[in-house]
């Protein structure tokens, strides 16, 4: 049932407006804030964090043990698809990026500086450096949009795909810093196995001697982020070369989006193998 569920979410998101009709959390987000604000409960961000994260997925949890045993998991199917597309990233990745594409395109730097801080909070003291923060962006988003969430709903089914959003919503919609703190902390450790088996199907995808280099020093570094490593290896699994301005900077977007469907063709094939052999 976890492949199809996969393919019905690709299928959603590529094809139908649903997602952005379940992507909703204005209800979640103010719950959020009343309890940052709250003085009983502002000291306790674990406490918040148990209330607005382990709550939720216990409750899901429960509600699955319910269901799966009724008409052979039928009556799951539709929670599970549910759960996966609300679970992924939000907005639109490509068309985020656009206004910065067609300004560095035309070599604008001065409105690629402006669309990249108002569309994609990005802030950079040059060209090149803007450059290198957006192909960041991309990469980054890309995994914890996709990867990271696929990568616990096949693992560990649709608790963990949600319990990874939830986190990644505390972490950035939070305004307590002790509770933006703590969600961050669990973030990085949900992070540290998907990362780095994306980082692999970099090197399979791409240049595998430059991922191997890469790897060698942060395989097993608990202190990188998630999001500098898959900049890291992303980069040197697509060969993009040193940033500049013009349609040659926008081909290194190109690139990098191309290698993450790459990565994104191999996981769906290599779950496809996994759930069909015995």
């Amino acid at each position: 049932m976890s492949f199809l569920v996969l393919l019905l979410a690709v299928w959603v998101e590529k094809f139908s407006a649903l997602r952005h009709r379940i992507q909703r959390d204005g209800g979640w987000v103010r719950e959020l804030h009343k309890l940052e604000s709250s003085t009983r409960m502002a000291p306790r961000p674990w406490l918040i964090l148990t209330i607005l994260v382990l709550l939720p997925v216990a409750l899901l949890g429960l509600l699955l043990v319910v269901l799966e045993p009724v008409a052979y998991g039928l009556l799951a199917l539709p929670v599970h698809l549910l759960v996966v597309i609300y679970s992924l990233g939000r907005g639109d990745l490509l068309a985020g990026l656009g206004p910065f594409r067609d300004a560095w395109r035309r070599e604008d730097l001065q409105a690629a500086a402006h669309v990249a801080q108002r569309d994609l909070d990005i802030g950079a003291d040059s060209g090149e450096q803007l450059l290198e923060k957006v192909q960041g962006h991309l990469l980054w988003e890309g995994y914890q949009s996709f990867f990271a969430v696929i990568f616990w709903y096949i693992l560990l089914g649709p608790v963990a795909a949600l319990s990874y959003r939830l986190l990644a919503l505390a972490e950035e919609h939070g305004q307590n810093p002790a509770v933006v703190e703590r969600a961050g902390q669990l973030r990085h450790a949900f992070d540290w196995v998907p990362v780095r088996l994306l980082a692999a199907s970099f090197a399979l995808v791409g240049n595998f001697v430059a991922v191997s280099r890469v790897m060698l020093h942060e395989l097993l570094n608990w202190n990188i982020s998630a999001a500098q490593l898959i900049e890291k290896v992303g980069l040197a699994a697509g060969e993009i070369p040193a940033p500049v301005a013009g349609p040659d900077g926008i081909n290194s977007l190109d690139n990098l989006w191309e290698l993450l469907l790459r990565a994104a063709l191999l996981w769906y094939a290599g779950f496809a193998l996994w759930t069909v052999l015995p």
